[in-house]
């Protein structure tokens, strides 16, 4: 039958995005380079002009500088089409992608509620409820036993007032210990003789006050 009718030409893949930015990008810098070397020869012509004086020659050399102007124009709009045509496709890439990874999104959402619904059906909420009820009374139970220990025996019964009369009893004696205002007077006592009793020399104190042989200062004669 093949010899009768020929064989079908393969079918050919459908276009690829991707495929056709990377073409048109090598297209467009194929162009960019053109337009450097035209670049390169306006220069050239450029100070060829600066060099020479007005006359036929610097016209014929500005002709052929106007014509590589004109080619470069020509070459920066195709380029220009180019850049928006390969924007254009990556958007559309980009786009194309985004739905696919959203529809990727969706169908694993869709498995996994699928797997919650089916775990869901394994768990009895009443069975939660009970086994919260009983954690809740063995706490109570652990309570009450630690309370049950932790019981006194032979305290004696005290009148809450007369605790308070004692505290209140107790915070003065510890405020008159704390009373370090005698010591004041022992710190300004009179110092000891100089000299021993009955000694020929007028006894003074660290002051210079004379006083008698038990150290205490001499009252002046009327």
């Amino acid at each position: 039958m093949n010899r009768l009718f020929g064989k079908g030409k393969p079918k050919e893949p459908p276009p690829n995005l991707s495929d056709c930015v990377s073409n048109v990008d090598s297209r467009a810098e194929s162009i960019d380079k053109k337009i450097a070397r035209l670049d390169g020869e306006l220069r050239k012509y450029k100070d060829q002009m600066s060099k020479m004086r007005d006359g036929p020659g610097k016209n014929a050399v500005k002709q052929r500088a106007l014509r590589v102007l004109k080619q470069k124009k020509q070459y920066e709009a195709q380029a220009e089409n180019l850049r928006n045509q390969s924007f254009n496709m990556e958007q559309v890439n980009y786009s194309t992608q985004m739905l696919k990874d959203t529809k990727t999104t969706v169908n694993a959402m869709k498995v996994g509620v699928k797997e919650m619904k089916k775990e869901f059906k394994n768990v009895n909420i009443d069975q939660i409820e009970d086994l919260q009820d009983d954690l809740a009374d063995m706490l109570e139970d652990a309570n009450e036993v630690q309370e049950a220990l932790g019981r006194s025996y032979g305290m004696p019964d005290v009148d809450e007032d007369e605790l308070e009369a004692e505290l209140d009893a107790l915070g003065d004696e510890i405020a008159l210990d704390e009373d370090s205002s005698y010591l004041d007077d022992a710190i300004s006592a009179p110092s000891v003789p100089g000299r021993e009793p009955g000694a020929d020399s007028v006894a003074t104190n660290k002051d210079g006050i004379e006083v008698d042989e038990f150290g205490l200062p001499k009252i002046p004669a009327q």
